[in-house]
C-alpha cells in the first residue's frame, strides 16, 4: 500500500461521504449504511431512477457536489472500469467494487480487471467481485447484503477472500466483538497483506482473522504478519482450498510429504500465526483472544459442577498438552475446608451441587483455588437452561458472576464454557463480556483457544528475540532436469556433506573398483530413467565378495530390463556400505515458485510413506529452527535416546543440516531441488547415502 494509498483507505473506512452508483445492489448497500448507524452525507448515482432507497440520484459521477470519501460501486464490469478512472481523476478515497465479472470469468475478465487496476491509480480499491467492508467501530458499512455483528468498542478485524463466508460470519450467533469486516474478493489493487500490515497498527483492534485461499505476496504478507507481531496483535488464519506444488516434481517424495499446505503452515509458524483447521474455531479463538488476552502459559484451573464435565475438561487438555497444575498441601487444606464433604480437592474441580448458585460459597472457592494454583488462566464449564425452561438460570449467573471477581482479583484469564455450543445464549454472552470474562462456546474449541492463544505469546517472545531473516525470493523457472546420483553426490561433497566412498564406473570396471573400496559395497545402475532405482531393481546392498558382486550385476540388468528396457545402463555406482545409523531421515531443499526455498525433514528411508512423519520449514532457518523441527519428528525419538540408545547431537545434526541450506541458498548452482534419501544419522554426524537431485533447465 503506497502512502497515497494509505490516506485514501482511513478515508475509505472512517468516510464522511459516501457516493452508492448502481440499481437494485446500491439499494441493499444504502440500507446497510443505514443499519450499522452511519451519520455522514450518502449520494446515489443513477442516470434513470429519480432515487435509490430515499437517496435522490445524481444523473453522473460528475454531478457529485464533492469527491467521495468512499464509493459503493455495482454497475457492469466495462462501466465500471470507466468509473474507477473517473472517480480516480477527481480525487475519490476508495471503492468497493461490488461487480463481478473479472478475472473469476475467463480471459476477457482478466483483461478487465488489468485495465480496472490502470484506471484505479492512488485509490484504495477493495474487490472487484467481493461483498464490501463494514467498520464497526466507526458505524460505516458499505456492504451488499444484510449484516450483523456489534462492537464494545474493540474487537475482531476479520479478512476473508469468501464473499458469503465474511457475511456467515456477521450472522453468526457467538458474539465475537467486532472490529471491521473486509470481504477482499480479487484483491486486485489491495490484498489481505494491506490489510493486516494497516489494521495491526490500531490498538481498538485486538485480533485479526485470515481467511486464506491463497497469497498474492508472500514476502509481503510475512512482512506484515511480522508487523502483528510486534503491535502485540494476534492473527488468527483459517486456510482453505489445497493444491499440488506443480507439475514441475513429479519423482520426488517430498510431494507427497509437503505439499502446498505445508509451506503454508511453515509460513504461519514462521511468523506466529494461529493456524486453525475450520470456522467455530476461528471464532471461539478470535473471540477469547478480542475478550481477555492471551495467557502468559498453558497452567490452566478448571471448574466445574460436575464430575463429568471435570474430567472431559481433563481429558481433552491433557490431549493437547494443557496442564492442570496440583495444589500443594496447605492451599489443599485451605479449599478443603471451603468445599462441601462430598467435594474432593482436584484440578480441575468439581465445586459439587451443595454449594451451586450460592456466590458467598462459590466465591471463596474460586478465589482460594486461584490464590492456590500457579495457573496461567482459568474456565468454568456451564451449560444455561434454554428458555422457557430457564427458573435456575439464577444460580448460573451467580457462579458466573463469583468466577469473574475472582479472576479479575486474580488477574488471570477467565472463560466461561458451554460444553455444547448452543447452551450459551447471547444475553449470558453479552454478560460475560462486560464482566471481562469470554463466552466460549464448546468444550473442545474453548481448551484449543486456549493452548492456541498461549502458545501465540510464547511464539511471539520467541520470534521478537530472533527475528527470521526475509524469505529467500522464488526464482524457479518451472522447467527441471535430473542429475544422476553420482553427479548429485558429487554436488554433496561441494556443499560439505559426507557421503560414501565410491566410484561410477561401467559394469567391466565394478570387480575392481569394488576390490579397491573394500567390501561388504552397495550396486546402483545410474540413469536418467531410474529415479527410484529400487522399485526398478536397480539397488544391491551389502555384498561381501565379487561373486556376490558379479550375480548382483547380471540379475540387476534382468531387472532393470523387466521394470523398463530403455532404463537399462552401462553406468554403475559401487559404493562401500555404511554403518547402521541411528536412525534414516529424508531431508529435501526444493524450491517453491511462490513461497522460495524451503527445507522437508521427515522419517526417511522405507518408512517415509508409510509414516508420513515430516515437517517443513521456509529459508531462510536458524539452526535453532532446524533443532527443534528435528525434534518435533517421530524420528526425533529415536534420535534422543529411545529405550537407551545411543544419543543423537541434535545441534551439530541441525548446524549439518543448515550448513547445507546455506551453501543452497549462497550457491549459484541452478538447483531446482535436493532429495537426500535416507540420510543416515550417527551420534554426532550425517551420512548422505542416496540423493536425488533435479537442476533448472535453462536452455
Amino acid at each position: 500500500m503506497t502512502p497515497a494509498q494509505r490516506r485514501n483507505f482511513d478515508r475509505l473506512l472512517n468516510p464522511r461521504h459516501i457516493a452508492f452508483v448502481g440499481g437494485r445492489d446500491a439499494i441493499t448497500a444504502i440500507n446497510e449504511a443505514r443499519r450499522r448507524g452511519f451519520a455522514g452525507q450518502m449520494w446515489a448515482v443513477n442516470p434513470t431512477r429519480p432515487d435509490l432507497a430515499g437517496v435522490p440520484c445524481f444523473a453522473s459521477l460528475d454531478d457529485l457536489p464533492d469527491a467521495p470519501d468512499a464509493v459503493y460501486l455495482a454497475i457492469p464490469a466495462q462501466a465500471a472500469v470507466l468509473a474507477v478512472a473517473q472517480l480516480a481523476a477527481m480525487g475519490a478515497g476508495g471503492v468497493v467494487c461490488y461487480t463481478a465479472g473479472f478475472k473469476e470469468a475467463g480471459h476477457s475478465g482478466a483483461k478487465a480487471e488489468a485495465a480496472l487496476k490502470r484506471a484505479n491509480g492512488d485509490m484504495a480499491l477493495i474487490g472487484p467481485n467481493c461483498y464490501g467492508v463494514i467498520n464497526y467501530l466507526g458505524n460505516a458499512a458499505l456492504w451488499s447484503f444484510e449484516h450483523g455483528g456489534a462492537s464494545p468498542g474493540y474487537g475482531a478485524a476479520i479478512i476473508t477472500q469468501s464473499g458469503m463466508f465474511s457475511s456467515d460470519i456477521t450472522m453468526s450467533q457467538r458474539s465475537l466483538p467486532m472490529a471491521y469486516m473486509i470481504s477482499a474478493g480479487n484483491q486486485t489493487v489491495l490484498g489481505q497483506e494491506d490489510f493486516l500490515d494497516v489494521l495491526c497498527e490500531d490498538p481498538r483492534v485486538r485480533a485479526i482473522g485470515l481467511h486464506i485461499e491463497g497469497l498474492r505476496d508472500v514476502a509481503r504478507f510475512e512482512r506484515a504478519a511480522l508487523k502483528a507481531l510486534e503491535h502485540n496483535t494476534p492473527v488468527v488464519a483459517l486456510k482453505t482450498g489445497s493444491s499440488a506444488i506443480g507439475g514441475a516434481l513429479t519423482v520426488s517424495h517430498t510431494g507427497s510429504l509437503s505439499g502446498a499446505n505445508d509451506l503454508y503452515q511453515a509460513m504461519f509458524e514462521r511468523t506466529g500465526l494461529i493456524s486453525v483447521t475450520n470456522p467455530a474455531q476461528m471464532l471461539e479463538t478470535l473471540k477469547y483472544l478480542c475478550v481477555v488476552g492471551a495467557p502468559k502459559g498453558r497452567n490452566i484451573a478448571g471448574f466445574t459442577c460436575s464430575g463429568g464435565g471435570a474430567t472431559m475438561l481433563a481429558d481433552h487438555g491433557e490431549t493437547i498438552g494443557l496442564t492442570y497444575p496440583d495444589f500443594n498441601g496447605d492451599s489443599a487444606q485451605r479449599l478443603g475446608a471451603l468445599l462441601p464433604d462430598i467435594a474432593t480437592v482436584s484440578n480441575p474441580l468439581d465445586y459439587t451441587t451443595p454449594i451451586w448458585g450460592q456466590p458467598e460459597h462459590t466465591y471463596p472457592v474460586f478465589a482460594a483455588a486461584m490464590q492456590g494454583l500457579v495457573a496461567d488462566a482459568a474456565v468454568l464449564v456451564q451449560d444455561y437452561p434454554a428458555a422457557g425452561l430457564d427458573a435456575s438460570k439464577i444460580y448460573y449467573q451467580n457462579d458466573a458472576a463469583a468466577f469473574a471477581r475472582a479472576a479479575a482479583e486474580s488477574g488471570v484469564p477467565a472463560a466461561i464454557c458451554a460444553t455444547l455450543p448452543e447452551n450459551l445464549d447471547q444475553d449470558t454472552r453479552d454478560a460475560l463480556i462486560a464482566q471481562g470474562v469470554a463466552p466460549m462456546q464448546g468444550l473442545h474449541e474453548t481448551l484449543n483457544a486456549m493452548l492456541d492463544a498461549a502458545g501465540w505469546a510464547q511464539a511471539r517472545a520467541r520470534i521478537l528475540t530472533h527475528p527470521p531473516q526475509p524469505l529467500a525470493p522464488p526464482q524457479l523457472t518451472g522447467l527441471v532436469k535430473m542429475v544422476n546420483e553420482a553427479e548429485g553426490k558429487a554436488w554433496l561433497q561441494k556443499a560439505r556433506v559426507p557421503v560414501p566412498r565410491g566410484k561410477c564406473v561401467p559394469a567391466s570396471g565394478l570387480l575392481a573398483a569394488a576390490a579397491e573400496l573394500g567390501y561388504p559395497v552397495a550396486l546402483k545402475m545410474m540413469g536418467p530413467k531410474l529415479a527410484h532405482k529400487t522399485e526398478a531393481g536397480a539397488v544391491a546392498l551389502g555384498l561381501s565378495s565379487s561373486d556376490e558382486l558379479s550375480a548382483a550385476i547380471c540379475r540387476m540388468k534382468q531387472d532393470v530390463a523387466a521394470f523398463d528396457a530403455d532404463a537399462v545402463n552401462d553406468s554403475f555406482l559401487v559404493e562401500q556400505m555404511s554403518p547402521p545409523p541411528l536412525a534414516e531421515l529424508i531431508v529435501s531443499l526444493r524450491r517453491d515458485a511462490q513461497f522460495g526455498w524451503a527445507l522437508t525433514l521427515g522419517s526417511g528411508g522405507i518408512l517415509v510413506e508409510l509414516v508420513g512423519d515430516a515437517g517443513t520449514l521456509l529459508l531462510p532457518s536458524s539452526p535453532a529452527d532446524i533443532q527443534t523441527a528435528l525434534a518435533r519428528l517421530k524420528v526425533g525419538h529415536l534420535l534422543g535416546g529411545f529405550r537407551g540408545r545411543p544419543r543423537a547431537e541434535l545441534a551439530a545434526i541441525a548446524d549439518a543440516l543448515h550448513q547445507l541450506c546455506s551453501y543452497v541458498l549462497a550457491g549459484d548452482d541452478p538447483i531446482a531441488e535436493v532429495e537426500i534419501n535416507p540420510m543416515f544419522v550417527y551420534p554426532d554426524s550425517i551420512m548422505a547415502v542416496d540423493v536425488l537431485l533435479h537442476l533448472e533447465d535453462r536452455t
